[in-house]
């Protein structure tokens, strides 16, 4: 074999090589996915549309929500775990919070103690589960704490409402008393979410510190809404 026709079949090998590595990336969805059928078509997440891509991560986020609100199904929040959800509550509960602040400095946090309390807090309540035996992920964990804040979210919207009008004692047990809820629900959503994930002996060390998180989100509802 001459060296020309040596130099041919390395570069033919090569070209059947980088034809060989070519591929569709293709990101299948759980809709799509088939694993019994290996020649089912997988759904590109590159050829999609942006507007179409905005739509279903937005679309997921409200599915979130909604079983915040309404905690039956309990796999939606551990499977398919996203951080947008807590960001967006936790942005829009400290700027509230930290629009009733009056010229003292003593009427509410400012935005960022608030944002670091709130991911604190999330943290050491996720490293506590760890510690505990739990058998859920950090992210998982950060996930549904921040989820979980909805209710709290709402309670500080009734409270602001119900600042408009002129403040008597009835209107604060008022206030106090949706705030309350808003800690009740949160702290029963969050638990239905992380209770299987810890084990049965220590379900009670891992629920402790997820009270304390919502009461002190609760009580910043309370004390620092008042203008």
């Amino acid at each position: 074999m001459s060296s020309s026709d040596a130099k041919l079949e390395l570069y033919d090998d090569y070209a059947s090589a980088t034809e060989s590595m070519e591929g569709q990336m293709a990101v299948p969805s759980a809709a799509n996915r088939n694993t019994t059928d290996p020649g089912a078509p997988n759904f590109s997440t590159l050829d999609e549309p942006i507007k179409d891509t905005f739509l279903r991560d937005v679309k997921a986020v409200g599915v979130k929500f909604y079983h915040v609100m309404i905690p039956k199904e309990k796999n939606t929040l551990l499977r398919d775990w996203d951080l947008w959800g807590p960001l967006i509550l936790c942005t829009f509960m400290g700027t509230i919070i930290q629009g009733t602040a009056n010229d003292k400095g003593d009427g509410g946090p400012e935005f960022a103690q608030f944002f670091v309390i709130v991911w604190f807090g999330a943290m050491i309540v996720t490293l506590n589960s760890k510690l505990l035996g739990g058998n859920i992920s950090f992210f998982q964990s950060v996930c549904v704490l921040g989820y979980c804040l909805t209710p709290c979210a709402v309670a500080l919207m009734v409270c602001r409402i119900i600042l408009v009008a002129e403040q008597t004692a009835f209107l604060f047990f008022l206030r106090l008393l949706v705030a309350a809820t808003g800690f009740g629900w949160a702290t029963y959503a969050s638990i239905i979410f992380l209770g299987d994930s810890q084990p049965s002996n220590r379900k009670a060390l891992a629920v402790y510190p997820i009270f304390l998180f919502y009461f002190i989100i609760s009580w910043l509802v309370v004390s620092h809404s008042n203008v």
